[in-house]
């Protein structure tokens, strides 16, 4: 696909640097969109939008990630959003198959990054086992650039040598009962959750009852690395209230640790949009 900028070169690369993966008919790339600014595809998903015939994506793809694909590409919505009608994963898989059986190259475009709580290692297996060959294409998960947009690192020396990644609900929508709440408590100083604003007061329920502390600090990042987003600090003991007063909703990421309040140095987002007016 090559660029619409005159002043960037084109792509991919036509000088043989870089050994470019061509998307073959019959095949399917898994791939990961990143966390919503286009500006966080990787060069391996923006070459694969150039190529595909069909694609299909997750709710959370924008628009304007959408755009770069080629103007003849079939996209085809397959979101799924907690408490809204969505396809079944089941379909989705066997609709990846059936499209590559028909010589299709089907693009499977995904919020994130496809291998984290992204179902891609579920599609993955199902279209090994049904024969279809595939790759698997990593983006930006949102736990790590949503936060750093936030001004939020996930990792700081003084801070943490430790941070746990989990998910806020379970297959059926609920809060997870798999997960050793007391454990994950104890073990990590910083904690990362994806998908726990439903039940966001159960959550800091169950760690506050562990020994977090109900004046640790949270964060609570919407829309994270678009224009539209928000980022609420909190504590544990307030973060269900305050999330209800400044009426958050989904996608968001949860960040519980020491490492939120870094961000009154760190928070650039806000600033770097004023400064590009």
């Amino acid at each position: 696909m090559p660029s619409t900028r005159p002043d960037l070169p084109p792509f991919p690369p036509t000088n043989g640097d870089a050994p470019w993966p061509e998307l073959l008919p019959g095949w399917v790339w898994l791939c990961g969109a990143g966390p919503g600014d286009p500006g966080l595809l990787t060069l391996h998903a923006l070459n694969a939008l150039g190529q595909a015939d069909v694609i299909v994506h997750d709710a959370l793809v924008s628009s304007e990630i959408l755009a770069l694909a080629r103007p003849d590409a079939t996209r085809i919505h397959a979101g799924k959003r907690g408490g809204k009608p969505s396809p079944r994963q089941e379909d989705i898989t066997r609709r990846l198959a059936a499209l590559a059986r028909e010589g299709r190259r089907v693009l499977r475009l995904k919020g994130g990054d496809p291998f984290v709580f992204g179902r891609g290692g579920e599609e993955g297996m199902a279209l090994a086992r049904a024969g279809i060959p595939f790759r698997i294409i990593p983006g930006i998960s949102a736990g790590i650039g949503g936060l750093a947009y936030a001004g939020i690192p996930v990792t700081h020396r003084t801070i943490n040598q430790s941070v746990t990644f989990l998910t806020g609900h379970d297959q059926s929508g609920t809060t997870p009962t798999r997960i050793d709440w007391a454990a994950v408590a104890r073990a990590s100083e910083v904690l990362v959750i994806y998908m726990g604003l439903k039940h966001l007061g159960r959550i800091a329920r169950q760690l506050m009852a562990a020994g977090r502390p109900a004046d640790e600090p949270v964060a609570i990042v919407t829309d994270a690395t678009l224009p539209t987003q928000r980022v609420i600090e909190t504590t544990l003991g307030t973060a269900e209230r305050d999330a209800a007063a400044a009426s958050l909703t989904p996608p968001a990421i949860i960040c519980v640790g020491a490492a939120v309040p870094l961000r009154a140095l760190l928070a650039w987002h806000g600033a770097a949009a004023l400064a590009s007016r």
